[in-house]
């Protein structure tokens, strides 16, 4: 078979010099994964490390600035919750000197490995040997439970922010953070957050410089835009066992520009506006006046995706009114204007 070869010589065309040839600091990352893992909080950390080492112009085989290994419980094959199987290069009982930084990724499997109590010894034990402790997605969980983020302020994933703040009371969990640092103690959303995770810790490590070159290599953001918010569909206020507020919440969403006030909504079911907003509060663990405002948020986030229409008439058949109404509760909710929402999610073929 012929080799193929590169059109390009794939260094010189990022980076023609090393970036930064005073650094030849070996730092050694582990990253811990188990059974039904997530893979990206795997691939995209090993990706953001090889591409750091390759705009130092180290070669990878002889003087890395990272070097990386995959840890798990048991050496050997490991099946991802995707299917694919990856080899765990180091057991917990071999780890190598001068571990750096650990990351834990995240997974469907990390409540199942919260429950292998020498798995959660062990990350106790080597945490007072790193320099830093990380978590990606639900691998916060497992740092949780091996009590190594009491009273610290802490993300995951935003499906499971409310189960990590029931189970750890102690925590301070920051729902729509993309990644947090407390300390030496980092922990980031869900799936692709590791990838910003993983960007920010060589920022600390070399300057501002070398992330730029890596992030533009692997054609993502830097630093999302939004004040680091994880974008959510959060609309996923529990609705109880009251078939009625479940009915009127679909209703509120598809009539977000109607004059939603509590009086109107409690009329709807033909409540008390009082005892409506005691009722809709304890169904959903929401006001109504809050429901209603992501609601609104909701639907203007379909249509700056999806539509080029102004903000003018965004905000007006939201049920916004005016655009700064609009923008005030964008920043509540996202943490990012309508403008910048539109400029980083607008579908592709609208531009």
């Amino acid at each position: 078979m012929t080799s193929v070869e590169p059109p390009f010589d794939l260094r010189g065309a990022l980076w023609p010099e090393p970036v930064r040839s005073d650094i030849r600091r070996n730092r050694k990352i582990g990253i811990l994964i188990y059974p039904d893992f997530e893979i990206i909080d795997l691939c995209g950390p090993l990706d953001v490390f090889y591409y750091a080492d390759r705009a130092l112009g180290c070669e990878r085989a002889s003087e890395p600035g990272y070097e990386c290994v995959v840890i798990a419980p048991t050496k050997g094959l490991v099946r991802a919750k995707c299917g694919l199987e990856l080899r765990a290069t180091h057991d917990c009982s071999e780890i190598p000197t001068g571990l750096d930084t650990l990351l834990v990724a995240g997974g469907e499997g990390a409540f199942a490995a919260c429950e292998d109590e020498s798995l959660i010894d062990w990350i106790k034990g080597i945490s007072g040997g790193v320099r830093r402790l990380a978590s990606i997605c639900t691998g916060a969980f497992l740092l949780a439970k091996a009590g190594l983020l009491n009273n610290r302020k802490v993300t995951t994933h935003w499906l499971w922010c409310d189960q990590l703040a029931a189970a750890y009371p102690s925590l301070c969990v920051e729902a729509n953070r993309i990644f947090v640092r407390d300390g030496g103690v980092y922990t980031s959303g869900g799936i692709t957050a590791g990838i910003d995770l993983a960007l920010m810790l060589i920022e600390e490590d070399l300057g501002r410089e070398v992330p730029r070159m890596v992030a533009g290599m692997m054609v993502v953001f830097l630093r999302r835009p939004g004040g680091q918010a994880q974008f959510s569909p959060f609309l996923q206020a529990e609705t109880g066992n009251c078939r009625d507020i479940a009915e009127l919440k679909s209703w509120i969403l598809g009539n977000s520009s109607e004059n939603l006030t509590v009086e109107r909504l409690a009329e709807q079911l033909a409540m008390s506006p009082r005892n409506f907003a005691r009722r809709f509060r304890a169904e959903t663990g929401m006001t109504p006046a809050r429901f209603v405002e992501y609601a609104r948020v909701e639907a203007a986030r379909c249509r700056l995706e999806q539509t080029s229409l102004p903000l003018q008439t965004i905000a007006e058949i939201c049920g916004f009114t005016t655009i700064e109404r609009m923008r005030r509760a964008f920043k509540r909710n996202l943490a990012v204007g309508p403008n910048e929402y539109r400029e980083r999610f607008q579908s592709t073929f609208l531009q």
